[in-house]
């Protein structure tokens, strides 16, 4: 079947196989030349597709066993970071690490080591991640810990599927008195000012900002500032202390077709970014929001990638070391000067912590930017992507589409040290293969 990532670019023609069971995936990887394994397909680009065999995960998704004192929780690989949700926060735990959507499986966080708004407070979700069971391509499941076979564990946090198929994993949750966060929004007049918001913030385990891509000139960089930190119970207004952990539901919802190709361009854009500023603005004052709309704001909208028409979308997102911070305004004057322009762009400030060898995250400024694929898209892209060479930065492999080989793997340090672990298992003709690897002769 034809499958695609979130951004449903590139769509690839693929042999498509359920995972029913070890002894089943065994005879998979023994019989395919390769294969990858495939969660919800969250990632943006070709991470998880492969023409000779893609291996859909979505059936291992129980989770085995819940330590209510500790928080110690092992699920399967294909647990839904929503199920979690759903499971814990009633019995007052939080995943100590959330991407931007809840929809994505537990394997999907370790493969891609996500990071949140609380990266440069508690670092990647895999520097929680106390154990995984991986198979690999010699025939063997291996327990991968930091006590046992370690280095491969660092190779599989981080290595998007290309050490082996991620069985199940342990990790372990934090507390959380109640499902909502103390929100605060502050405008920032221009970049330098919302850099200055990030630095102020530090002691706020939350931070995040939506920019406008749109401004340029002396407004470059603008935008809102959102921080928060877990609410306590007895800080709870009346008519939420009736059901202070509620959990959130699927929402009722999505939108059932794909949007004109013309829906998107600088006047809709521009619109959507002076309303949702205002709003902002007028709901800055610090007040309980629910960890749904704090944490996944998208979620609300379900299959919203349709609104990018049926093209598709990229998102790039890259990060810059701090010292080289002046490389964000660079991009975001490029993408300014860009059309249609870009549809969404978020900024993160990220602390040193990395769980992998292949982990996105480095001390820096992380900007992530969607835009719909048009003519001219992908050569905007490649500007960015020198631009973000130029400064030292990278790009996060669980979003990219299209990035120069050479120019991706002389971001990431590690490399050549995650081709060696990963070829003790695999040999010379590595099992694990993706539309993502091919390209970047990974």
């Amino acid at each position: 079947m034809k499958l695609s990532g979130w951004g449903r670019w590139p769509v690839v023609d693929c042999r498509l196989a359920h995972y029913r069971g070890d002894s089943d995936l065994r005879g998979l990887i023994d019989r395919s030349p390769t294969l990858i394994a495939r969660g919800n397909g969250r990632a943006y680009g070709d991470a998880a597709v492969n023409p000779e065999l893609t291996v859909s995960m979505l059936g291992a998704g129980r989770i085995l066993a819940f330590d209510e004192q500790t928080g110690l929780l092992t699920c399967e690989a294909g647990a839904l970071l929503d199920d979690i949700l759903q499971a814990c926060v009633p019995r007052g735990w939080f995943p100590p690490v959330v991407p931007g959507t809840r929809f994505v499986t537990v394997g999907g966080l370790i493969a891609a080591d996500v990071h949140g708004k609380n990266h440069h407070r508690d670092g990647t979700f895999g520097a929680h991640v106390e154990s995984l069971t991986l198979a690999t391509a010699d025939g063997e499941v291996r327990e991968c810990s930091r006590d046992a076979n370690a280095e491969l564990l660092r190779a599989t946090i981080g290595g998007m599927g290309l050490t082996g198929v991620i069985l199940s994993a342990t990790f372990r949750l934090q507390r959380m008195d109640t499902a909502y966060v103390t929100q605060e929004v502050l405008p920032a007049a221009d970049l330098d000012a919302a850099m200055a918001l990030f630095e102020e913030s530090r002691d706020w385990p939350y931070s995040v900002a939506w920019i406008d891509a749109l401004a340029r000139g002396r407004s470059l960089g603008r935008g809102l500032v959102l921080r928060g930190r877990p609410l306590e119970r007895g800080a709870l207004p009346p008519r939420l202390a009736r059901n202070p952990r509620h959990v959130a539901n699927r929402g009722p919802l999505t939108v059932p077709f794909e949007a004109p190709a013309a829906l998107l361009n600088r006047l809709s854009i521009g619109v959507f970014n002076a309303l949702y500023s205002g709003l902002g603005r007028a709901r800055g004052a610090p007040r309980p929001v629910h960890y749904a709309p704090f944490f996944f704001p998208l979620d609300g909208l379900g299959a919203w990638n349709r609104l990018y028409g049926r093209k598709g979308f990229v998102q790039y997102q890259c990060v810059l070391p701090r010292r080289e911070s002046r490389g964000i305004g660079a991009l975001l004057a490029r993408v300014a000067a860009a059309r249609p322009g870009c549809a969404l762009a978020v900024l993160k400030l990220l602390g040193p912590r990395r769980a992998g060898m292949l982990s996105f995250p480095m001390e820096g400024y992380t900007l992530a930017l969607d835009f719909p694929l048009r003519d001219g898209t992908l050569e905007l892209l490649d500007a960015l992507d020198a631009i973000t060479h130029e400064h030292g930065g990278r790009v996060y492999l669980a979003k990219d589409a299209c990035s120069a080989p050479e120019r991706v793997r002389s971001g990431y340090p590690e490399w050549d040290a995650f081709l060696a672990v990963r070829a003790e298992t695999a040999g010379a003709a590595p099992r694990f293969a993706s539309g993502l690897s091919r390209r970047l002769a990974l």
